[in-house]
């Protein structure tokens, strides 16, 4: 994961309306605390930061805040947007350590043909991010797994899933992923299919027995 670097600038005066004044300026209010350190309110560049959390890594590039005194090695967390416009509104910026664990959200992608879609069967992915622990370098920008073996009923879980060395799945082993489900019309089909095959074995069988006379029948003296 590429490590960026983000100019910010220590901010004094708070409050709602500078902090509009600085968002109309193209600046960004944010906060950067962690690390047992004091929280320090700083603005950034809001086009910088747009574009870093619309790159490859998103809101788990690693970034190099350049600070008044020094630098701060940073993930971007409870990222505000305007309920509308969609705008950024504010951002945390989270201190990290290189050689510690962090926690992360990342994204969850399919690739490859189900044979089980070919035959007729639905596809659903049940989870579409996963909660990872690892290593801020480490974290990864995605998380793919390959549908290419799933037959009509099959299951993919968590435990199913390929991770890179170092870094940690945070759910149940037994968590659904993804499945290829039989569409109702299709089991229908199969269902009316078995009981026809039922019957015609039923007759067949019916007509291979042989005949018995009527117990009620008396014989001719």
């Amino acid at each position: 994961m590429a490590d960026i670097t983000l100019a910010a600038e220590i901010r004094t005066d708070l409050g709602s309306r500078p902090a509009g004044r600085l968002r109309r300026a193209g600046r960004l209010p944010a906060v950067v605390y962690g690390h047992k350190v004091d929280p320090v309110s700083v603005t950034v560049s809001a086009r910088e930061l747009e574009h870093i959390l619309h790159g490859q890594s998103g809101a788990n590039t690693l970034i190099t805040l350049n600070l008044e005194g020094g630098e701060a090695l940073a993930l971007a967390r409870q990222i505000q947007r305007h309920a509308t416009r969609g705008d950024l509104v504010h951002v945390d910026f989270v201190r990290v350590s290189r050689d510690e664990t962090v926690r992360a959200e990342v994204p969850l992608h399919s690739e490859g043909d189900a044979p089980g879609v070919r035959e007729g069967g639905l596809l659903e992915q049940l989870i579409f991010h996963v909660s990872v622990e690892a290593k801020p370098g480490d974290i990864p920008t995605e998380i793919v797994f390959d549908i290419s073996g799933l037959a009509l009923s099959d299951q993919l879980r968590i435990a199913d899933l390929t991770v890179p060395r170092g870094v940690a799945l945070l759910h149940d082993a037994g968590a659904l992923v993804a499945q290829v489900t039989i569409p109702r019309g299709m089991a229908d089909e199969e269902g009316e299919g078995a009981e026809d095959e039922e019957g015609e074995a039923e007759a067949d069988a019916d007509a291979d027995a042989p005949s018995t006379p009527d117990s009620g029948e008396s014989e001719e003296g």
